[in-house]
């Protein structure tokens, strides 16, 4: 009997709020999950829901109220700042709706940045960066500035860059939301090949249920918490 792959994340009983006293906003009310590694999970619900801030609490970027988020066993919700922001740097890839690409540099040396913050040789960052463009179909635009690029092609390059230091897992929030439907349908299918060939952890919150269809697994959230979890062929 196959062993089951071991949880990458885990939440319990995780709160987010923000805000004070009467003006608190209860953003996770209470969230429960675990994430396997190699699955491809989409996070879906209306504004509001909690998809969003779900992923900034599993991607460092936001620390629980309360509960306990472990992420390969250990437990980030006692990390204090510098902790979390080494975690993401030398575990966690992002990408963004907006691509956020350094517009003077080229593509080559944005895909090089978190290596740069790692301190990896100059020679060793130029292999690793021109082999993640080569993986997202890019190898050919490598000094090409974004402006020369089109919307497409620059979440290909931050997709790229999310990738080149080999992260445990992949966020991903509303990637194709800058997209059109072409492009959207691109991005969210190399999503996919990484996941398949890589056995790549990806987190993807999305709006789209189109996008959603190539994950294997679809939590949908509503008023901070999760209102349903479904597993599903893509």
């Amino acid at each position: 009997m196959t062993e089951a792959p071991p949880f990458v994340l885990s939440l319990r009983s995780v709160h987010r709020e923000y805000g004070d006293g009467d003006a608190t906003v209860k953003a996770l009310d209470g969230v429960s999950l675990d994430i396997r590694q190699g699955e491809f999970v989409a996070f879906m619900g209306p504004s509001g829901s909690g998809k969003s801030t779900c992923l900034n609490v599993l991607g460092c970027l936001d620390p629980p109220t309360a509960g306990t988020y472990t992420f390969l066993g250990r437990d980030v919700s006692k990390l204090n700042a510098e902790q979390r922001a080494l975690l993401r740097r030398h575990w966690l890839g992002f990408v963004f709706q907006s691509f956020n690409l350094l517009p003077r540099t080229s593509a080559l040396e944005n895909v090089e940045l978190p290596l740069v913050y790692q301190g990896v040789g100059a020679s060793e960052r130029t292999k690793r960066a021109r082999e993640a463009l080569a993986v997202v179909g890019l190898a050919a635009w490598a000094h090409h500035l974004p402006n020369e690029l089109s919307g497409g092609q620059q979440q290909r390059v931050a997709m790229a860059r999310a990738i080149v230091a080999q992260p445990a897992v992949l966020f991903a929030d509303e990637p194709t939301g800058n997209l059109d439907t072409t492009k959207s349908h691109e991005i969210a299918k190399l999503l996919s090949d990484l996941n398949q060939t890589r056995a790549l952890t990806i987190v993807m919150v999305t709006h789209e249920e189109e996008m959603a269809t190539y994950a294997s697994r679809i939590v949908r959230f509503r008023d901070g918490r999760i209102e349903r979890d479904e597993a599903r062929t893509p």
